[in-house]
């Protein structure tokens, strides 16, 4: 399979705060299991697909830090991410979604800066994601992060839509 490249022009490699430069509107911590039903809805709305609620808890298990939750001032889940290291050498955001109130406010930047970070801790040296193709917010977000296309993966999600594969340096 060939290359293919990513329209979306990198930025910086970190971007911190909201849009309108302040702090963002989240807390992070890891996974507790009373989190399940809002992650499950914000995987739904935002990720379009729907998992076995017993794969939050087992990955969660594999690696707690890669699992990460942004609370709000309630410590009710506004978005997360899940990591996984499957890999030897590799992190790789399995799912990563914000609710649809709290985007745009650094939720997401706040999160993967975070994964990052933790990655860098482990000892990995490079960060993969799969992403949809007509998903261009989080292209964009994933190119401010240096992360860049490396392949294309046809009919990758459940509905049959093709998917990019994106992966950087972690270092």
């Amino acid at each position: 399979m060939g290359w293919v490249r990513c329209i979306a022009e990198p930025g910086p490699a970190q971007f911190r705060g909201t849009e309108d430069g302040g702090e963002p509107s989240a807390t992070l911590r890891g996974f507790h299991p009373s989190d399940l039903d809002t992650i499950m809805e914000i995987v739904a709305e935002g990720l379009h697909e729907h998992y076995d609620p017993t794969l939050y808890g087992t990955l969660s298990a594999a690696w707690p830090e890669g699992f990460l939750v942004a609370a709000d001032e309630l410590d009710r889940p506004v978005g997360f991410l899940l990591g996984v290291n499957q890999t030897p050498g590799e992190g790789r955001v399995l799912m990563f979604a914000v609710d649809r109130a709290a985007r745009r406010r650094g939720v997401g930047t706040l999160l993967m800066e975070a994964f990052l970070e933790r990655c860098r801790r482990r000892g990995l040296h490079r960060a993969t994601l799969e992403v949809r193709v007509s998903n261009a917010a989080a292209i964009r977000l994933y190119a401010r992060f240096r992360f860049s296309v490396v392949d294309l993966l046809r009919g990758y999600y459940s509905d049959g839509e093709n998917g990019y594969q994106m992966a950087r340096d972690v270092a």
